[in-house]
Parts: C-alpha cells; structure tokens; sequence
C-alpha cells in the first residue's frame, strides 16, 4: 500500500511539474445523417436489403456516424414532405427522388449540392448510362440509382387459349380486349392506389398519338402549344372507350400494385401495363410456380403498322443531398454517397433486384430470369424510347394529369373535360413563372 501511495504522489508531482497539459479527446466527431427513403413496398423489398447493408457497413467503417435510414410512403414524400421542407430549408441530409422536372424548382432555389465535383473526383464522368434529367446548366444535381422501362406483360397461356397473337398496333391490342373481356378475363390488371400507374396508360396513348414532339414543346413553353389538341383527344378518348368497355380491374383506383399483381398472376387479369421494377412479384410467394414462364414481354402498341414502337423509361429515379450540409457532415454524406455508385452494388441491383442499372456494368440478362431477359432484349431491339410523362410534366400540372385520369377511371369525367383541366393548370403554371421571372 506504502508503495502504491508513493507511485501515485510521484506520478502527481511529475505532472504537476512538468506543467503537463490534460489529455485531450482526438476522436472523430459524432455525426448523424437523415437518410429518407421510400423502398417499402414489396416489390422494393431486394433493394432494400442491398441498401441496408450498404448502410449497415458504412456504420461499422465509420463509427463516429449514425444513419436515421428512413422509409416513408413515396406520394407523401414527393408530394408533401419534401415540397414543404425544400421551402423552410429543413429537408433530409440524403433522400431519394426523381429527376427532371421534378428536381427543377430545387435546382433554381439552390437546394441541391452541386455533385459535378463529386462525379469528377469519383472517376464516374463516363460511368453513367444517362445523367441528363439530372443536369442543369451543366451542374450534376443528383445521380440515378436505376434504370426503368414500362412494357406490356401478357399471359401467353391466355392469349394462346384464345387463338390471340401479342398485339403489334392499337387496333390489335383493342380487337384482344374486346375478345378477352367476352371470355371472362379482366383484360388490364390495374392498381391506381398510387395514381401514376393509370398515367402508363395516358401516356403511351398521347405518344402514340401525337409523337414525342409536342410534349417536348408543351413542357418548355414553345410556340403556345395546348393540351387541347385533337391528337391528345383522340388519344384520352381511346382511353375513354377502354374504361366504358369494361377494361380494366374493377375499384382500380383502390387498388394497390400488389393486388393488380395478384390478380395478373393468378391468370385472373390477362395483361399488365407497369414498371420493369414489379418483375418480382411475377416469382413472389403468392404467384403459381414457374408463373414467370407464362409471362410475354411486347412494347405497348404503336398507332400504325410498322412503326417503330417507342418505349417509356429512362434513368430517372435517384439521391441527392441538402445544400444545407456543410463540414464533416457534408463530407461523411459524400461517403455515404460514393458507397451507393459502385459497380459491385450495380450488379446486386440487377441480379437480386431485377432493376436496370445506372452505370455501365457487365451482367448476363439469361441469369436474372425469363422476364428481365426479355425486358432487356425488347430495349435492345427497340432503342426508341421517352421519359414517362410524369417525370417532365411540372410537378403542378402533373397533380392534375394524374387528378383527371383517376376520375376518368372511376367515369366521372369526359376526354374533353380532362383536357380542358390539364391545360389550365398548364396556364396558372406559366403564368407563375413568367411573373417569377419578371421580379
């Protein structure tokens, strides 16, 4: 004890001598970054597992950091959530969203970090597949995750029970609904429980109908184009004639993606009009054996014979960061975001999710299943294709593209009436901007 006492007063003294300073924490500081998300339906339930583990070992390799992974409902976010918090300046540190005109209004009130930088530094110039919806005035605002393609599934079983050949035009496609509703079979599977599938089916009528053209000069204001155009009628009035003969699913528009699926899979519905992102639920627990097998792949149908069949998609679904993050917390986001774009994770994207990558990456279409090969083999065959109209539509006149539709659904409302709608909140929508840019 006498000893212990004598180490302790010398080891004291020789502090207290020697003006020795205390020892002080050099520990990383303690960071927690917001991560919001909306991969929480089923179909998303592969690539939530791939971005939980890339998380979950982000969090062992840097200990000084916690990330709040958050999913929440994708309307509520795109819509609500994250509208309100870009304009009081108090959005996540990291979130999903859509590029194009969605990220537009973000870009122009400087929300965004610029990540031209980041994609420079990161040797990810020539990675990409397509970063245009997320460039603006050359500035990169966010980078896509995976790609998407929106074909025409069909039961080849039923279609061959009926003599039926996959439909190549308008008037095929309408000759089979006609025939398949007269034999008991829902001829779409439809779950507008989320309002944008039934958008699908306006749409790639309104392509048809009209080309890529117009859109292109009604979305930037050119040469005072309308909606109400007599391309765009006749394409709403097709899609009136399908819901007055009985087309789709009944209560559709209370119906989600996974009860349209089901009813798909169950050989119930003979054709389903959705994202490549829902292949997964064709293998799910609740679809018959080997039900993938059925399952046909065709581009949906041009106007004419012949021509060239265009194919809704492109790379628009992807994160980006609040231009509120600043110092360690700006650089452990920028971590995190390089942990999300590498080829290793492109590849689990593909192959346990079934999602067309972003970046440039080998992988064999053949071992992802019967469906994604032939999802990939129609893109190659047909490399035309159009960003979904809910993607480059003002997030306004979107609401209400998407408004009017649903009600078309449930028969309260006329081609014409739809039309007229849309092309208002076009006005009010210019109107705004223009005055914006006058002050």
């Amino acid at each position: 004890m006498w000893l212990y006492l004598v180490l302790i007063s010398g080891a004291v003294l020789f502090i207290t001598l020697g003006k020795q300073e205390p020892i002080e924490d050099d520990s990383p500081e303690k960071i927690t970054l917001t991560f919001r998300h909306f991969w929480i339906k089923e179909h998303d339930r592969p690539l939530l597992t791939i971005y939980e583990d890339i998380v979950d070992k982000y969090q062992l390799e840097h200990p000084n950091v916690k990330v709040n992974f958050e999913g929440v409902d994708q309307t509520l976010h795109r819509d609500q959530k994250l509208k309100n918090e870009m304009v009081t300046g108090t959005p996540p540190d990291m979130f999903v969203l859509f590029g194009g005109a969605e990220i537009e209004p973000y870009v122009r009130s400087k929300r965004l970090i610029d990540l031209t930088d980041f994609v420079r530094e990161n040797a990810l110039t020539n990675q990409f597949k397509d970063l245009d919806l997320w460039t603006f005035d050359n500035h990169i605002y966010g980078l896509p995750i995976e790609g998407n393609a929106e074909p025409l599934y069909f039961n080849k079983t039923i279609f061959e029970k009926l003599g039926l050949k996959p439909p190549e035009t308008l008037q095929e496609l309408d000759a089979a609904i006609l025939k398949l509703k007269s034999a008991g079979y829902i001829p779409f599977a439809l779950g507008n429980e989320d309002r944008w599938p039934a958008g699908i089916f306006a749409h790639y009528l309104m392509d048809r109908y009209a080309g890529a053209d117009l859109i292109e000069k009604l979305i930037t204001g050119e040469d005072q184009d309308s909606f109400q155009n007599e391309a765009y009628l006749k394409a709403f009035q097709h899609l009136e004639q399908w819901i007055k003969e009985g087309a789709f699913s009944t209560k559709s528009n209370a119906l989600s993606t996974e009860n349209a699926v089901g009813l798909f899979t169950s050989g119930k519905a003979a054709m389903y009009l959705n994202g490549n992102w829902d292949i997964n639920l064709f293998a799910g627990t609740a679809a018959p054996t080997d039900f993938q097998n059925e399952v046909g792949v065709i581009p949906f149908p041009t106007l004419k014979k012949g021509e060239q069949p265009s194919i809704a998609g492109g790379y628009t679904f992807g994160i980006g960061l609040s231009s509120e993050l600043s110092g360690a917390k700006r650089e452990a986001a920028l971590d995190l975001m390089k942990a999300f774009y590498t080829q290793e994770v492109q590849t689990r994207i593909v192959y346990e999710g079934l999602r067309i990558p972003s970046m440039r990456i080998a992988f064999d279409p053949e071992k992802t299943g019967p469906v994604f090969a032939q999802v990939m083999n129609m893109m190659e065959v047909n490399r035309k294709s159009f960003v979904p109209y809910d993607n480059v539509l003002s997030p306004e006149v979107k609401k209400t593209f998407l408004s009017v539709i649903e009600q078309m659904i449930n028969g309260e409302m006329s081609a014409e009436q739809a039309l007229k709608q849309v092309q208002a909140s076009s006005i009010q929508y210019w109107n705004l901007i223009q005055s914006s840019s006058v002050q």
